[in-house]
């Protein structure tokens, strides 16, 4: 079945709200984000600051156990302008090299969708302008964490949450762990494009349009994120510091490749220890993410 949703309500958090829709394994839903500042279409606010999230859609029949497939079907900017910061954040560089940041502010970009750029123009930066390729993405995806917690959109977790990972587009498949019953799942903080890291702490923040697909898949042995894409395999681990997440994605890794692939962990082992590729999602928010990547040319016929 296929659902046209018009959001009227956000959450600054992942929890167990009153779903928005209830939808079945194999519905298309077709619906709108907000930037991370709660302005929407027209430039106007519209929520609470702070990633206000599009959802929950509730799951028919999907309990704790079970693991959520999301098809990300479209993601597109549905407006001409966003925003991001001006300067590096402090914790990403040396100490001694903070009180070379500039002020710390929010800076305007044009986003031309059809032409498929992001142009801005700053007479206090060297060079005054700057244009790159837009490529669109949403940074929080995920559903309500266990034991009826309402965890903030500034951070991540086994449930998903304010991952930033550039690779959350348009064509990508998110797996996620269901925590609890009906799964509530929640998208938003839209990004007309954004680096590794986040390391401003924004991508270019914009509103979108947004068409999914989702799959239930029941009593499947996941703990952390999934991401499948034509090329990878992607398990996301988020945690603080840095090497608790590589871990989680690492292990995550292992698992995937040992009950779906045919491979014991010795021979994932040999596998990881010579293809294994890592990308760093988020090093702004309270919880870092990573991300392990396996290309599917390696993997085991």
């Amino acid at each position: 079945m296929e659902h046209h949703f018009e959001p009227n309500r956000y959450y600054n958090s992942f929890g167990s709200f009153e779903p928005v829709l209830t939808i079945a394994s194999g519905d298309c839903v077709f619906t709108s984000t907000l930037d991370a500042f709660g302005h929407g279409r027209d430039g106007s606010l519209v929520a609470t600051p702070g990633n206000p999230l599009t959802g929950p859609f509730l799951i028919e029949d999907a309990e704790p156990g079970d693991q959520l497939v999301v098809y990300l079907e479209m993601i597109s900017p549905n407006r001409d302008h966003g925003f991001t910061f001006s300067s590096i954040a402090p914790h990403i560089v040396d100490g001694s090299f903070v009180p070379e940041l500039p002020t710390r502010d929010l800076t305007r970009w044009d986003v031309n969708v059809d032409a498929g750029i992001a142009t801005l123009i700053d007479q206090q930066a060297e060079p005054h302008e700057l244009t790159i390729p837009i490529a669109p993405m949403v940074g929080c995806i995920g559903v309500a964490p266990s034991g009826g917690q309402a965890i903030s959109t500034a951070t991540s977790g086994r449930y998903g949450g304010n991952m930033d990972y550039r690779h959350i587009a348009t064509g990508a498949t998110i797996l996620l762990p269901v925590l609890t019953a009906g799964a509530l799942f929640f998208i938003g903080d839209g990004h007309a494009v954004q680096g590794e890291g986040e390391v401003v702490g924004t991508g270019i923040e914009i509103s979108m349009d947004v068409a999914f697909t989702v799959q239930l898949r029941k009593q499947v042995n996941s703990r952390w994120p999934r991401m499948e894409t034509a090329t990878h395999l992607i398990a996301l681990g988020n945690a603080r510091p840095l090497d608790q997440a590589l871990q989680h994605a690492t292990t995550e890794l292992v698992r995937w490749l040992c009950s779906d692939h045919d491979y014991d962990v010795r021979g994932a082992s040999h596998l990881l220890g010579q293809a294994l590729e890592y990308d760093i999602g988020n090093v702004f928010d309270p919880a870092f993410t990573v991300a392990a990547k396996m290309s599917k040319k390696h993997l085991y016929r």
